[in-house]
């Protein structure tokens, strides 16, 4: 098991094969990840804790909407869904990310934190 401390929190990769990666990640209140998408990976969350609010942009024309998921929520993000997970809802979150095993597929559009 490995803990990778990031800006907005932790993650804690709990599962790693060469088929797919388990994961908790924990996001802290007022904290979000970058607007992201991935080429390859494929995720599935399931929201443990908090209210994750989920971002995503779709469609031609990339418009921006939020999904508020609460504990028991789950969702599928195919690649090249661009997309953020943020604790905006006075919580902190804990999520299961369930994926395929390309970790290092992060396209960063935005980031809170100047990461590339």
């Amino acid at each position: 098991m490995t803990i990778i401390d990031k800006p907005w929190g932790h993650e804690h990769i709990w599962a790693k094969t060469d088929q797919y990666v388990g994961k908790l990640l924990y996001i802290k209140e007022g904290e979000r990840l970058s607007l992201q998408y991935h080429r390859k990976k494929e995720e599935t969350i399931y929201v443990l804790e908090g209210k994750l609010e989920l971002v995503l942009e779709e469609g031609s024309r990339r418009d921006k909407h939020s999904v508020l998921l609460e504990p028991g929520d789950t969702f599928h993000i195919s690649p090249l869904t661009i997309h953020r997970f943020a604790a905006t809802q006075g919580t902190d979150v804990k999520l299961m990310e369930v994926s395929t095993t390309e970790l290092d597929d992060v396209v960063r559009i935005e980031d809170d934190y100047s990461r590339t």
